[in-house]
């Protein structure tokens, strides 16, 4: 049987791929020896916010007399109902998904693809059960934990984000190994839940390349909450107790009932075998064109897999641009307008350009922030919290960069990403309106400061 279009990897890029492809008319079969909707569906994106939720809720229960709310302040949280509720999201999300799947007749083959190579112009994929052919093919594979060479971690029992996520029991102690994005969310989460939450750092900072003075903040945030932070640290050593580690050339203990690893994620490509393709790599993920391309003509790559930007909202857009080329249609990816968001509470979300990327690049640049108090939602939902919104700005006036600390982050920053897309300067923004009152005018407000004002 031959396809027009085959794709390998059931996740966020590969089910956009199969659903626009098929309504394309384009003959279209995926692979996903797993569940569809992959990683982020299953096993991340949408199972850790609907935890975290969980978790803001309880958290905003116990702040309620703030508010004028009389409420038992011994409420708790039931996690075997927590994680019930995760697992019928899923259930429903990811049966919304086969649906329009089926609706488009995508064939999907619940099988794990063992090889691929050349066929006499076509591309024969080789499965399970047999083996098809397709005039193009996009790897769409996703990627799988770090796991670092640790002394003793083959020896304890650890979790890593899919552990996590259906956990019964809360933990009294719990060490978090990594401060990225899933670590710090984590962190979040079990800090909510009453357990004493340490997290390990290797680098100067959590959040990775986010903007470290929104960084920094979140993580004082947390210290009054109580999260202990061992930041520019190394773990020597673990064991069911606790860890050894290393800061400064000194060693020292700390104990932990379990251990979260959280140390970043890796292309998965180590099952795939594309040696027959001559496929070229970048670093440790699959190299692609501005038409996700590889340097093969008929093989795409989409995704976590090409170790570039590993948020499945960039799969979606990757993906798209992927098929767009496959039908002759004129696309190309974008990835200077790409938000990453942290669903902490509060959030913290990014786009474009911040003042550290800049300063490496010796881009001059201006910054204009403003507290988020200057909002008077803000100010009427947020009674003990603050938090700060930044924009980046060149020169010449354009937008280069925003970074939002303060809820409801995650929604607010798209509509900064638009405008560093679309190449806005301050005065082309300045001249949208706002609706009032909305937390979203803070974006106005802040436009207006003088760059010279850096309070």
């Amino acid at each position: 049987m031959i396809f027009d279009v085959a794709i390998i990897g059931g996740g966020p890029a590969g089910y956009t791929a199969a659903e626009k492809a098929s309504a394309s008319g384009l003959k279209t079969v995926i692979f996903e020896k797993n569940a569809i909707g992959g990683v982020c569906l299953n096993e991340g994106c949408i199972p850790t916010k609907t935890l975290l939720y969980s978790a803001k809720t309880l958290d905003n229960i116990k702040l309620a007399s703030k508010y004028g709310i009389s409420a038992d302040s011994s409420c708790s949280l039931n996690l075997d109902k927590v994680i019930a509720r995760k697992n019928k999201i899923v259930r429903k999300l990811t049966a919304g998904i086969k649906q329009k799947l089926n609706i488009h007749n995508v064939e999907i083959v619940n099988e794990c693809v063992s090889a691929l190579e050349d066929n006499k112009g076509f591309i024969s994929i080789t499965h399970e059960n047999g083996t098809v052919n397709a005039k193009n093919i996009l790897i769409c594979t996703g990627s799988e934990p770090i796991i670092p060479p640790i002394k003793g971690i083959n020896d304890i029992e650890y979790w890593t984000s899919k552990e996590a996520l259906d956990n019964k029991e809360i933990p009294q102690n719990i060490a978090i190994i990594g401060g990225g994005v899933i670590g710090i969310e984590f962190a979040s989460f079990f800090n909510s839940l009453g357990s004493k939450v340490s997290v390990i750092e290797m680098t100067p900072e959590i959040l990775g390349s986010m903007d470290k003075e929104l960084s920094a903040i979140l993580r004082s945030e947390y210290q009054k909450k109580g999260v202990e932070f061992y930041t520019k640290t190394k773990v020597i050593e673990v064991a069911s107790t606790g860890l050894v580690l290393e800061k400064d050339g000194e060693t020292f203990s700390i104990v932990s009932d379990k251990i979260l690893i959280s140390a970043g994620r890796k292309p998965n490509i180590s099952t795939l075998n594309i040696d027959n393709l001559n496929i070229e790599m970048f670093k440790n993920g699959i190299k692609v064109d501005e038409n996700m391309r590889t340097s093969h003509p008929s093989v795409y790559a989409c995704g976590d897999v090409t170790g570039f930007s590993l948020l499945a909202h960039t799969a979606i857009r990757e993906a798209e641009v992927a098929i767009n080329h496959i039908l002759d249609k004129k696309d190309s990816m974008s990835y200077k307008a790409i938000p990453a968001v942290v669903y902490t509470n509060p959030e913290v979300a990014g786009v474009g350009e911040t003042e550290e990327s800049l300063s490496t690049k010796n881009i001059p640049h201006d910054v204009v922030k403003l507290p988020m108090s200057y909002s008077g939602r803000f100010v009427a939902e947020n009674e003990l919290s603050n938090g700060v919104c930044k924009f980046i700005i060149d020169k010449n006036r354009q937008i280069l960069g925003c970074h939002i600390l303060g809820n409801p982050a995650s929604e607010l920053i798209v509509i900064a990403g638009i405008a560093i897309e679309k190449n806005y300067t301050v005065e082309d923004f300045q001249r949208i309106v706002f609706p009032h009152p909305t937390v979203g005018e803070i974006i106005h407000e802040t436009l207006f400061t003088d760059p010279k004002d850096k309070e």
